[in-house]
């Protein structure tokens, strides 16, 4: 319940334009900046070069008007870590959503490796020019790393998805990941790192979902299987995701992606309490899914209406993928070369 009252106090300082609260105290993001650069004496923090550009156009071969699918954000969005266009999350997702769709998603990629929060209005602006049906938006390691305040943070993502929104556009938010996943930190400051994402998670899901965009809770990217296999989950610098890291990220976002656009309305399941899900005020649907990775809080209505006494009404979803989409690669529908 904590957890949940926090991200609430952040999302309202976005509101009502404050500073809001840093997830943690500076003395704990001091100490977290000293073990950053005692982790790079071990590793090579960012990988050289540019992430591989997947811009263009997939699933030509299918009929029909191509949709415009954009993303925007920080090295997970653009993809760094990978060697090739085909293994980046953008990639992955645009094939995946073109194979759900039956017909042709043509891709444009704005996000920016170093990005923090505030770099989003430049990239709206050039996503607008593309006039896209739907984005993706992953953003808020770097606002954790470089100790923006969380009320700051969310208030560029709310005015993102508010620009995105007006236009047109379907969002899907992938939210803070938690970076208590990075090997290098050592505890305590990796349980302080994972509290500060977290937070921002939950922060970030509140104003996405007032603002009737999706959000997906990226997590530690799937952590059961990154905890098992952090080698193969992550790339040599052992900072951002591998392949196939990135493809479990895709698995969990492209549903939501799906829903947004109202394709193969059967992915649609009402919430199953048995697992945890169900219509809650969105401040405490945020809390749960900063928890959980691969949850989606999408907003909806009770008794017809979109607000409650506590707030905005969200449907919880635990989603993990779409098996059906991803054929018999077990990830969202491959690109291979000459796919697109």
């Amino acid at each position: 319940m904590l957890r949940a009252f926090t991200a609430r106090r952040i999302a309202t300082a976005a509101a009502y334009g404050g500073g809001g609260l840093t997830a943690v105290g500076g003395l704990t993001f001091g100490l977290i900046v000293v073990e950053a650069r005692l982790a790079r004496k071990i590793i090579q923090a960012t990988p050289n070069g540019d992430p591989p550009v997947a811009d263009g156009a997939y699933g030509t071969a299918l009929p029909g008007e191509a949709l415009s699918f954009v993303v925007l954000g920080d090295s997970t969005a653009a993809g760094l870590g990978v060697h090739t266009p085909e293994e980046t999350p953008a990639a992955l997702l645009a094939a995946g959503l073109s194979s759900i769709a039956g017909r042709p998603v043509r891709l444009t990629n704005v996000a920016r490796s170093g990005s923090r929060s505030d770099a989003l209005a430049g990239q709206v602006t050039q996503a607008l020019a593309v006039r896209p049906d739907v984005a993706v938006v992953m953003i808020g390691a770097n606002d954790v790393t470089a100790r923006m305040p969380a009320g700051e943070s969310v208030r560029h993502l709310a005015a993102a998805v508010e620009r995105l929104r007006a236009a047109g556009c379907e969002v899907v938010v992938g939210t803070c990941p938690d970076l208590g996943s990075v090997q290098p930190l050592m505890q305590p400051l990796r349980w302080f790192a994972r509290r500060a994402s977290r937070q921002l998670a939950a922060a970030q899901t509140i104003v996405a979902v007032e603002r009737g965009a999706r959000s997906v809770s990226i997590g530690d990217l799937l952590g059961r299987e990154f905890a098992a296999d952090p080698r193969e989950m992550f790339s040599a610098d052992r900072y951002h995701p591998s392949a196939r890291g990135y493809a479990a990220a895709a698995a969990a976002m492209l549903p939501s992606m799906a829903a947004a656009l109202d394709l193969e309305p059967e992915l649609e399941v009402l919430p199953d309490p048995r697992r945890g899900e169900g219509v809650l005020p969105v401040y405490l649907a945020a809390a749960e899914a900063a928890e959980e990775p691969g949850t989606e809080v999408a907003g909806t209505r009770v008794a017809g209406r979109e607000r409650g006494p506590r707030g905005r009404w969200a449907t919880l979803l635990r989603r993990r993928g779409v098996d059906r989409a991803a054929g018999s690669g077990g990830g969202p529908a491959a690109v291979t070369p000459g796919a697109r």
